[in-house]
C-alpha cells in the first residue's frame, strides 16, 4: 500500500496522473500534496441559500436557485452557436446560456426534472439570464454536504479548466487529499498558545479553510492560519535580533570627541530638528552597549537623514574607525558624496567615492588609502562590494534605501573586518508600521518625523489632460520667477501596449511651447550612459537649463534647491509611494513648491484615490498606509521579489490585530525562554531545525 506524505509528488493523488499535474505545475506551481492543501480558496459562496428567480438582479454576486428545466434548444451556428435552456419556479422563467460544452450538455440535460443552477445573474436586452451556470440534479435525500454549505471558490485559469480543473475540480481534489492525509497534519504551535487566543488546532483549521461547515467557523480557521503565518514570520525575525545581540560583538565608540563637536558646533550650517537630535542619541546608544548595531532610520524626503548618518560616521572616525555609505544607484551616490563634501568643508576630513565609472588609477589609489587609514569616509555603490575593497578598521556602515540591495550584498559588508561594523539602514520611502514589524522586525526603527524649519509643505493639484495649457501657463511663470521645472514622463518611446504620453513626444510638445534660446531642457532618462546623465543632470543642477524631463531615475538622488515644480505626467499609472518620492525632489529651497500631477480624463477608482490622496496629504507615513491598502504589501520595498512576504492569507493591510498580538506573543516567549530549550516550546525549536536547514541554537558559531 503507497504511503502518502505532504511530500508525496502531485501526480500520485488519485484522479491527478501525469496530464493533469504537469498542467498544475505549470498554472499554479502546484508540485506537491503540500502544495496543494496550501492552495487556499479565495473566497467563499453561501451554498444554503436558494433565491427567487424574480428576486434576481444583475448586481447580485454568484447565486443559487432551483427549478424545473422545461425546456432546452441549440440556437445558431458556428461562433453564435449557442445552447439555451429555461429554468421556471413559482416566481418566474429563467434563461441559463451557455456556449461551450454544448453537445454535451445537450445529452445530458434532462427536460422535465428539476435542477439546482449556480451562477452569475445577466442583463441582457432588458432581460435577466444566467451565463454558463453549474448545474446539479436536485435530490433531497442526499446527504447535505459539499455544495450544500460554505462553497470554497479556487483560482483557477482557462488552461485548467480544459482539463475539467475548474474550481469543483479543485474541491474534488482538496476531498480526496484531505481525506488521504488529514490524520497526518502535525500541528506547529505549543497548545498553550492556540488555546490562549482561542484558535483551533492546525488540523481543524486546515479542514474548516477548504470545506467550512458555517461562517463562524471558517473565521475560526482563518484567524488560527494567518496568525501562524506572522508567528512565524515574527519568531525568525526577533531570533536573529537575539542571536545577533549575543553572539555579535560591535566596536565601542566610547567617547565623543573632537570631529563630532567640531562639525556639529562650527560647521553644521542649520539648526538640528528634535526627531535629528533624537535619532543621534538612539545611534550613540546602540554603539556603547558592544553589540553591533542593526538601526533603520525612516524618514520622508528632505527630513535630513543625510546629516545624522554624516553625524554617525564622524562618531565612527572619533573612535578610530572608518566609515562607509552604499547607495543604490551612481547618481545618488555622488549626490550624498558631493552634499557630505560641502557640510564637511576642505581639509576636515578624507572622503572619496568609489563606482562602477571610477578610473582604475583613482580605483588603487582609494584601495591603498583605506588600508592605511587615511581615507577616512568612503561612499560609493555595489563597488563598495568589491573584494579588493579593504578597510583598515571598519566601524559603520550605511546603507541608503536598501530594499535595492539583496540580503547577500548587504552582508558581504560585514565581512570587511573581523569585528562587524555598525550597520545604519535609510529609507525615504516611508513604511507602514505593520510592514516595518514584519520586514524589518529584527532592526530597531527611529522615525525622523519632523521637517526643517523653513520648509514650505509642496502643494500639489491635479490637472486633467483637457488642462495642459493651464499646466504650460504655469511653468512658463515659476521659470520667470527664475525657478527650474522637472517633467517626468513613465516611459522613453511610445508603446503600442500603453497609451502613455511617452518621453520623445512630451520633449517636442514641450520644445513647441518653451521655444530656444529662451528656454534650455535638460533631458534625462535611464538608457544614456552615465556619462551623459551626468552631464545633462550638472547642466540642471548649475543652472545652465530651465526644464528637465526625464524618466523616473530621477525619482531619488537629485537634489536642486532652485527646482520648484514637478511636472508628473500620467500620474494614475504610477504608485502612491513612487508619487510621493518625485514629489519629494521639489520643495527643498525656501520658495514655495508645487507638484502637478497630470492624468488622462477617464480614472479608476484606484486612480482617482491615488491622485486624492496626494492632492489632500503630504505626510509619507498616511500615504504609505493607503498604499498598504490600495496594492498590498507585494510591490512596496521589494517584498515581492525578496520572498520575505510570502504570505498565503494573512493581509499586512487588514491583519494588524493579528500581527500585533503574534509580535507580543513571541517577546514574552522569547523573555522567558531565549534558547526555546523548555518542552512547552518544544514545536518552536522544531521550526528552526526543520525549516533552517539544521541550524539550532547549540551549533551557531
Amino acid at each position: 500500500m503507497a504511503v502518502h506524505t505532504l511530500q508525496t509528488p502531485i501526480e500520485y493523488l488519485k484522479g491527478v496522473g501525469p496530464q493533469r499535474a504537469d498542467v498544475l505545475k505549470k498554472e499554479l506551481g502546484i508540485f506537491t500534496y503540500r502544495d496543494l492543501l496550501y492552495h487556499f480558496p479565495f473566497r467563499y459562496v453561501d451554498r444554503t441559500k436558494f433565491y427567487k428567480i424574480n428576486e434576481l438582479t444583475a448586481e447580485l454576486s454568484s447565486l443559487q436557485v432551483i427549478g424545473r428545466l422545461v425546456s432546452k434548444e441549440i440556437i445558431g451556428e458556428k461562433r453564435s452557436k449557442r445552447l439555451v435552456a429555461r429554468l421556471k419556479d413559482d416566481t418566474g422563467v429563467l434563461e441559463l446560456v451557455w456556449f461551450q460544452g454544448i453537445n454535451w450538455l445537450d445529452r445530458t440535460l434532462q427536460p422535465g426534472s428539476v435542477y439546482i443552477a449556480f451562477g452569475k445573474p445577466n442583463e441582457f436586452n432588458g432581460r435577466i439570464s444566467m451565463p454558463h451556470p453549474e448545474l446539479e440534479l436536485y435530490n433531497p435525500g442526499a446527504k447535505k454536504t459539499g455544495n450544500l454549505t460554505l462553497q470554497p471558490v479556487y483560482s483557477s485559469t482557462e488552461k485548467l479548466k480544459q482539463f475539467s480543473l475548474d474550481t469543483k475540480g479543485i474541491q474534488k481534489l482538496q476531498s480526496v487529499l484531505l481525506e488521504l492525509i488529514l490524520k497526518d497534519i502535525e500541528e506547529t504551535l505549543p497548545e498553550y498558545i492556540f488555546k490562549k487566543f482561542n484558535l483551533p488546532d492546525r488540523k481543524t483549521a486546515i479542514l474548516n479553510i477548504h470545506f467550512p461547515p458555517d461562517t463562524a467557523l471558517l473565521d475560526t480557521a482563518r484567524k488560527r492560519l494567518k496568525f501562524e503565518e506572522l508567528f512565524f514570520i515574527q519568531l525568525k525575525l526577533l531570533k536573529n535580533k537575539l542571536l545577533r545581540t549575543q553572539k555579535f560583538r560591535g566596536r565601542v565608540f566610547g567617547q565623543v570627541g573632537e570631529k563630532f563637536n567640531t562639525f556639529y558646533n562650527e560647521k553644521l550650517p542649520f539648526e538640528l530638528t528634535n526627531a535629528q537630535k533624537r535619532v543621534i542619541k538612539e545611534i550613540r546608544m546602540d554603539t556603547q552597549r558592544g553589540i553591533q548595531m542593526n538601526r533603520l532610520i525612516q524618514g520622508d524626503v528632505g527630513s535630513g537623514k543625510t546629516a545624522v548618518a554624516l553625524m554617525s560616521m564622524l562618531l565612527a572616525l572619533d573612535n578610530d574607525c572608518q566609515a562607509c555609505m552604499m547607495a543604490p544607484t551612481e547618481i545618488l551616490a555622488q549626490q550624498h558624496y558631493h552634499s557630505i563634501k560641502q557640510l564637511l568643508g576642505v581639509g576636515f576630513v578624507e572622503v572619496a567615492l568609489l563606482t562602477g565609472s571610477t578610473p582604475k588609477r583613482e580605483r588603487k589609489k582609494i584601495h591603498d588609502a583605506l588600508l592605511d587609514g587615511t581615507l577616512h569616509i568612503l561612499i560609493g555603490t555595489h563597488a563598495l562590494l568589491e573584494d579588493e575593497v579593504q578597510f583598515k578598521s571598519l566601524g559603520l556602515a550605511v546603507i541608503d534605501e536598501q530594499h535595492r540591495f539583496g540580503v547577500q550584498q548587504r552582508s558581504r559588508l560585514w565581512k570587511k573586518n573581523q569585528i562587524p561594523p555598525h550597520i545604519l539602514v535609510m529609507t525615504a520611502t516611508p513604511i507602514p508600521r505593520t510592514l516595518a514589524m514584519t520586514l524589518y522586525g529584527d532592526l530597531d526603527v527611529s522615525v525622523i518625523d519632523e521637517l526643517p524649519a523653513g520648509r514650505k509643505p509642496i502643494k500639489t493639484i491635479h490637472l486633467f489632460e483637457s488642462q495642459r495649457l493651464r499646466m504650460y501657463g504655469f511653468m512658463r511663470q515659476e521659470i520667470a520667477k527664475g525657478r527650474q521645472v522637472y517633467v517626468v514622463y513613465p516611459l522613453i518611446k511610445e508603446s503600442e501596449k500603453l497609451d502613455l504620453l511617452h518621453l520623445e513626444a512630451g520633449i517636442e510638445a514641450i520644445s513647441n511651447f518653451f521655444p530656444l534660446p529662451e528656454f534650455k531642457i535638460s533631458i534625462v532618462h535611464g538608457k544614456l550612459k552615465p556619462a551623459d546623465k551626468d552631464f545633462e543632470m550638472q547642466r540642471f543642477v548649475k543652472g545652465e537649463t530651465q526644464i528637465m524631463v526625464a524618466t523616473t531615475v530621477i525619482e531619488v538622488g537629485v537634489n536642486v534647491p532652485n527646482a520648484s515644480v514637478m511636472v508628473i505626467e500620467n500620474a494614475e499609472r504610477f504608485g502612491l509611494s513612487q508619487l510621493h518620492q518625485l514629489r519629494g525632489r521639489v520643495g527643498r529651497g525656501a520658495e514655495q513648491s508645487y507638484c502637478v500631477l497630470m492624468s488622462g480624463n477617464k480614472l479608476s477608482r484606484e486612480g482617482k484615490i491615488r491622485l486624492q490622496t496626494m492632492v489632500k496629504s503630504t505626510d509619507g507615513f498616511e500615504i504609505s498606509e493607503i498604499d498598504l491598502q490600495l496594492r498590498g504589501p507585494g510591490d512596496i520595498e521589494g517584498t515581492q521579489q525578496s520572498g520575505v512576504l510570502d504570505l498565503k492569507l494573512a493581509d499586512l493591510a487588514q491583519d494588524q490585530k493579528i500581527l500585533q498580538a503574534a509580535r507580543e506573543e513571541v517577546i514574552q516567549i522569547f523573555e522567558r525562554d531565549p534558547e526555546l530549550k523548555a518542552e512547552e516550546n518544544r514545536l518552536l525549536n522544531d521550526f528552526f531545525i526543520k525549516k533552517d536547514n539544521g541550524i539550532t541554537w547549540n551549533n551557531i558559531s
